[in-house]
């Protein structure tokens, strides 16, 4: 099996890094797109995989491109004003990359990729309520926390976008979830190095990130659908 992202993919990212202007990029548009099209084939393929084990993702028939964020970067209230990121970026999940549900997503950089699942930095209203789902369900969150395969594909566990120093309002400090409802997000994270990005079987062990995490996604969606 040959493999989804090559050292081409990688290399134009390396040099984006190091020329990241718009004439640069003009320049080698060609790169770029070669570059972009094996990110959107990773993602076809990714939408197949991840449909075997979740129904949402299954019956969303979602577009690969609208799973691949913009290259462009908002450079509008940036004091940073590169034009571009030097990354590619998928999120995917039932209600497109905008939505505020859980996900699962692969993030493509030269020594920095990774993928992985949850939400991160979610809005006001979608936090309490996951707070409250937590809180009400905590036994079943610590079993998906602990699953084997989980705890095997994310030895760290699942990671806050932020954290509290104090519990949130409603909450005591002797709660015995309290800890996780400091939280501000919540996802995992599994780094790989850049000769495993570019093995043929990069893609199977990505799809074994991402059943892994599904439990935790189902989990974390289930909030969003009880809000009122």
């Amino acid at each position: 099996m040959r493999p989804m992202i090559t050292d081409t993919t990688l290399a134009f990212l390396r040099d984006l890094k190091g020329n990241n202007d718009r004439l640069w990029f003009g320049e080698h548009k060609p790169e770029y797109q070669l570059a972009y099209g094996e990110m959107l084939e990773t993602v076809v393929q990714l939408l197949a995989g991840i449909s075997g084990f979740d129904g949402d993702i299954a019956t969303s028939h979602l577009d690969p491109k609208s799973c691949i964020m913009r290259i462009n970067r908002d450079i509008r209230f940036s004091k940073e004003k590169s034009p571009y990121k030097t990354n590619f970026f998928a999120f995917i999940n039932k209600g497109g990359r905008k939505s505020p549900r859980g996900g699962y997503y692969l993030h493509i950089e030269p020594g920095g990729s990774f993928a992985g699942g949850g939400i991160y930095m979610p809005e006001a209203a979608v936090l309490e309520q996951t707070r409250r789902e937590i809180n009400a369900n905590f036994s079943e969150w610590l079993t998906i926390l602990a699953d084997k395969m989980f705890t095997l594909q994310f030895p760290e566990g699942v990671l806050p976008s932020g954290k509290l120093v104090r519990p949130p309002k409603g909450y005591e400090s002797t709660n015995p979830a309290v800890e996780y409802l400091k939280f501000k997000g919540y996802y995992t994270q599994r780094f790989f190095a850049d000769h495993e990005v570019t093995d043929p079987g990069f893609m199977a062990e990505v799809a074994k990130s991402f059943r892994a995490v599904n439990p935790l996604v189902k989990f974390l969606n289930r909030a969003l659908f009880s809000m009122s």
